[in-house]
C-alpha cells in the first residue's frame, strides 16, 4: 500500500496551494479519503474528507469556505485546494485513507493508512 502526498510548499498569506494524494495497492476506490494536519507542538487535527463516491464532503470549521476537497476515482487520487491561506494553516498535511467516514470525524486513531506528510508554510 502506498499513500503519497505532493504539492506542499511556501506561500504568502492570502495565497493558494493545491495538495494531491494518490493511493495505490488496494481497492481504494471504495474507501473514504481525506486530510489531517499537525502543527508543531499541536495535536493532529481533521481538515477535510470525502466519501468513496465523491458525493459527500466534510470540512473542519476552520477551513470551510476556503478549502475544497475533491477526488478522482479513476486514479484513486484526492486533491485539497487551499485558498485564502492564513499563517495558522501552517502545518504538515497528511493524507488518510479508511473505509469509514467516522474514522475521519471521530476516531482518527483508527485510520487504516497514512501518507508521509507534506509541509505547508504560510508566511505573513
Amino acid at each position: 500500500v502506498h499513500v503519497v502526498e505532493s504539492g506542499g510548499g511556501l506561500v504568502q498569506a492570502g495565497g493558494s496551494l493545491r495538495l494531491s494524494c494518490a493511493a495505490s495497492g488496494g481497492a481504494f476506490s471504495t474507501y473514504a479519503m481525506g486530510w489531517f494536519r499537525q502543527a508543531p507542538g499541536e495535536e493532529r487535527e481533521f481538515v477535510a474528507a470525502v466519501d468513496w463516491s465523491g458525493g459527500s464532503k466534510y470540512y473542519a470549521k476552520s477551513v470551510k469556505g476556503r478549502f475544497t476537497i475533491s477526488r478522482d476515482n479513476a486514479e484513486t487520487t484526492i486533491y485539497l485546494q487551499m485558498n485564502s491561506l492564513k499563517p495558522e494553516d501552517k502545518a504538515v498535511y497528511y493524507c488518510a485513507v479508511d473505509k469509514n467516514i467516522p474514522s475521519f470525524l471521530e476516531r482518527f486513531d483508527t485510520i487504516a493508512y497514512w501518507g508521509q506528510g507534506t509541509q505547508v508554510t504560510v508566511s505573513s
